[in-house]
């Protein structure tokens, strides 16, 4: 006798997380909370941890619609990203930062904004009002203003972490390291749009940040280059039968 797998939920909800136990159970339990009229299922992908992130994934799936994936080795979150969007069994996507400072109260107003833009758009996250320190804010102002004049994705933000998006559009994308930076500039190159919408951020109040400035900014140059290279090369027929 065969049994009938579970009807797939509305939202998937993808959360990335690399050395953030701390932060595990506060924010799925404020996930919860700020989806409960929506079927929804939680997936996170452990790209693989080196503390207690397990151990609280495992307590956190015995309070919430919760399924936990993971990378064997750290493979980045853009990795972690696509890992989650791929196993998700939900039509919509919605992607949060695993360290707390997105706030999940935000999701359902950009679930129906892309529900009613339709399934070609992506809703983008737009921090007005950033909690990081001045040094990120600066730098990550200057970056964005680099990146919208050489991509022309007219983003204002591109590195928030909450944006909302169909699954199918997503797997259309081409995947990369550090891709999810540049969703907006891709969804573009696939004849979608995107659309901005301001949400909510928080200070960080548990854990350590696994990116630095410094970092960041060696990859992002090389990373920005390739992708206006995509940009360039990419081409959309127009179909006929």
């Amino acid at each position: 006798m065969e049994i009938d797998a579970p009807p797939a939920p509305r939202l998937s909800v993808v959360v990335p997380v690399r050395n953030e136990g701390p932060n595990i159970v506060p924010l799925v339990q404020e996930i919860e909370a700020a989806l409960a009229a929506i079927p929804h299922e939680i997936v996170y992908v452990d790209d693989g941890s080196t503390d207690d992130t397990p151990a609280r994934l495992a307590e956190a799936a015995g309070i919430a619609p919760l399924r936990h994936l993971r990378h064997r080795e750290s493979c980045g979150q853009s990795a972690a990203v696509i890992t989650g969007v791929k196993a998700a069994r939900g039509a919509w996507i919605a992607t949060l930062d695993g360290d707390g400072q997105n706030d999940p109260a935000d999701i359902p107003r950009l679930l129906a904004r892309a529900e009613a833009e339709g399934a070609r758009t992506l809703i983008a996250g737009h921090r007005v009002s950033r909690r990081d320190s001045r040094v990120k804010r600066v730098t990550s102002r200057i970056a964005n203003r680099v990146r919208a004049r050489l991509l022309r994705d007219a983003t204002p933000d591109t590195g928030c972490g909450l944006k909302v998006f169909s699954r199918a559009l997503f797997l259309e994308l081409p995947h990369f390291d550090h891709m999810h930076r540049y969703l907006p500039a891709l969804t573009l190159r696939q004849g979608g749009q995107v659309v901005s919408e301001p949400v909510g951020h928080r200070p960080r109040t548990r854990g350590r940040s696994n990116y630095g400035t410094l970092d960041r900014l060696a990859v992002g140059i090389s990373d920005l280059l390739g992708v206006a290279w995509l940009q360039r090369r990419g081409k959309l027929p127009v179909i006929e039968e």
